[in-house]
């Protein structure tokens, strides 16, 4: 297995007008097609937290998709992501995709 197919853990903090736009829809419909389980939730601050596990690549194509240019109908404004990467640990998240 290379370290593409390896499994990781992929957290994002998105800051900008990611709120109330269908941000979390929309990452929630990237990762699935990507084969990620996971979630996306609003926070107090007005930025989303992400949180997937998955092959590593397909971690890195979500990521690469939050913080480009939203060239594939990305919702509202991305001013700033900050991501955090660790082992998957397969606990915490759900089979699929969950807004919260």
């Amino acid at each position: 297995m290379t370290d593409q197919e390896e499994a990781a853990r992929l957290t994002v903090w998105v800051r900008g007008r990611v709120q109330g736009v269908g941000f979390r829809w929309w990452v929630r419909s990237r990762a699935l097609e990507l084969g990620l389980v996971g979630s996306a939730a609003n926070l107090d601050d007005g930025r989303v937290q992400v949180d997937v596990e998955g092959p590593r690549a397909a971690c890195e194509r979500l990521l690469a998709l939050l913080t480009g240019p939203s060239t594939h109908g990305r919702p509202g404004v991305v001013t700033g992501v900050v991501e955090r990467w660790s082992a998957a640990r397969g606990v915490g998240l759900t089979d699929g995709f969950v807004e919260r």
